[in-house]
């Protein structure tokens, strides 16, 4: 089976940590025998007098490159920042199509597979059209439990629902607001993120730590996530105010980087936290695995997620998760012996932590867990979807 992955989300030679699970989803679909794929990620162009555009990391991305043993091409489209929005999807088809359409000539897809609803897979879907294949996309998150609330994007996303050949959520939670926006009966498959074994094990805490300079004896915390709003990290500082009441010198260190680290910093002196939080700065994915061995409880406070592959990272490695009761998170972290859930408040947050600190865990049962879903089985299971859909698309076409 030959597929087009169309997506402005995957990896590339610029911003390294950019879409990771697409990567690692696609390439194990690929790795399946009898399976090619080839990889179309725009990237936006604007002229030099606009602003909000970041040229210097766009700049750096080349026309084509290959990730792994993937190729992926980079066309450019044209954009203008908040004034495209509505035609988002549209630029993104008209800067694509072209190249879609010879690399079709030369060795025609099956199908094609779109990810983020929108805009990318309206443009997919848009791309699908014209070159007469079926288009599969896949929903991530916030394209659907956010952009909805546009009134000129919500039309658009829900005609891409309705007129996708095949529809991919990545958690039950997920595919229950992809039907009410749709409002419309399609078949919606749940395929959930996988975890990569080989860079995702458990290794010695103390080494790990030593490794990465952090305390012999204290209680530590990772928190691998973006400083943005959406990830909860005020409601964590103040739920670790708290947890120092009953460990005094417990640390809490942030892998992420965003736009709040200034107001974050601010306020963990003001909460006279400033010795206890630690600002670790973006980290690549596959530099991750330390940092999780090092702790002793991993924790992710957002108030939406649609499958966060940090949880299952961090059981892979032998360490629990605490995390807030939303969207796929329940549905990774299936039973108490693997974590604990908790709601996005400072005084929930803070007796999970401790529950977790003080809980000895049975860190081979969360390792075994995770490992049940490693990439090789996401990778099975789009192929087997995929399959059906170009099974079902001559019937649906006619």
């Amino acid at each position: 089976m030959r597929v087009l992955t169309f997506t402005s989300l995957f990896p590339n030679a610029a911003p390294a940590y950019l879409g990771v699970f697409i990567y690692q989803r696609m390439a194990a679909f690929a790795a399946r025998e009898g399976n090619s794929l080839e990889v179309i990620a725009p990237v936006p162009w604007a002229p030099s007098w606009v602003s909000g555009v970041r040229r210097s990391i766009f700049q750096r991305i080349p026309d084509a490159e290959t990730i792994g043993s993937i190729h992926v091409h980079h066309p450019r489209y044209a954009l203008l920042p908040k004034v495209s929005m509505p035609w988002h999807a549209w630029l993104m088809y008209r800067g694509s199509i072209g190249l879609a359409k010879r690399l079709h000539a030369e060795r025609p897809f099956d199908c094609i597979d779109g990810h983020y609803i929108y805009p990318d897979g309206r443009a997919s879907l848009l791309i699908g059209e014209a070159l007469r294949i079926p288009t599969v996309v896949s929903a991530r998150g916030s394209d659907i439990n956010l952009f909805p609330g546009f009134a000129l994007i919500r039309p658009q996303i829900r005609r891409t629902l309705l007129n996708a050949a095949g529809r991919i959520a990545v958690c039950d939670a997920l595919k229950a607001v992809m039907r009410d926006v749709a409002k419309a009966a399609r078949d919606i498959r749940v395929i959930g993120n996988g975890v990569d074994p080989a860079r995702f094990f458990p290794s010695d805490r103390a080494e790990a730590r030593r490794q990465l300079g952090l305390p012999k004896e204290e209680r530590v915390i990772v928190c691998v996530a973006a400083l943005q709003p959406v990830k909860g990290h005020e409601v964590l500082f103040r739920a670790l105010q708290r947890l120092t009441k009953i460990f005094p010198s417990v640390q809490l260190y942030l892998l992420g980087d965003g736009p709040l680290r200034s107001s974050l910093e601010d306020l963990s002196q003001s909460l006279q936290l400033g010795g206890q939080i630690h600002f670790a700065g973006a980290c690549p994915n596959e530099h991750l695995r330390p940092w999780y061995s090092a702790a002793d409880v991993s924790c992710l406070v957002s108030s939406r997620e649609g499958w966060p592959n940090v949880v299952l990272e961090s059981l892979a490695c032998g360490t629990p998760v605490v995390a807030t009761r939303v969207w796929g998170t329940p549905e990774i972290l299936k039973s108490p012996d693997l974590g604990v859930l908790v709601q996005q408040d400072a005084d929930s947050i803070a007796a999970g932590l401790e529950q977790a600190i003080q809980r000895e865990w049975d860190r081979e049962n969360l390792v075994a867990y995770a490992r049940s879903r490693d990439w090789s089985v996401v990778g099975q299971e789009v192929e087997a979807y995929f399959r059906e859909v170009l099974s079902a698309w001559p019937r649906v076409k006619s």
